[in-house]
């Protein structure tokens, strides 16, 4: 299994956008991964809130890093479908969000994810998503 820094580091050589965006790999373990999103005023819509937009591509990040460190590293795993509801209004405030991977078979791997605004109990998001693996990879 790879260490929460490795796969942050893979995450940003693979896509650098993801460091201007404030990703961050805190934590990975078991089929689980803690995922970090730097808050910052352009993630904010009318309304005052953090766009829909940005809590998805959080809950992305958070199962690709899930994935990356249960399949050390395979980069070729690939979003095959995800899920949002939106429960609350994020606050203001980095975005926390936890993704369990719920199954992981040879060809795909259903997730789930928590969002939350940091410091506050509250969940933001519940997201469900199924990554699809390459069979060069299973």
């Amino acid at each position: 299994m790879l260490t929460a820094k490795q796969v942050e580091d893979l995450i940003r050589g693979g896509l650098p956008a993801a460091a201007e965006q404030g990703i961050l790999v805190e934590e990975v373990g078991e089929h689980r991964a803690r995922v970090r999103y730097r808050f910052d005023a352009s993630m904010v819509r009318p309304g005052g809130t953090v766009s829909g937009p940005t809590l998805m591509s959080l809950a992305d990040a958070a199962m690709y890093a899930a994935i990356l460190a249960n399949l050390d590293g395979q980069e070729m795993a690939v979003t095959q479908n995800l899920n949002i509801n939106f429960l609350s209004k994020p606050a203001p405030a980095d975005l926390i969000g936890e993704a369990e991977i719920i199954r992981l078979g040879r060809r795909s791997a259903v997730l789930e994810v928590r969002i939350y605004s940091a410091g506050n109990a509250p969940m933001v998001a519940h997201v469900t998503g199924t990554y699809a693996i390459p069979a060069s990879l299973s």
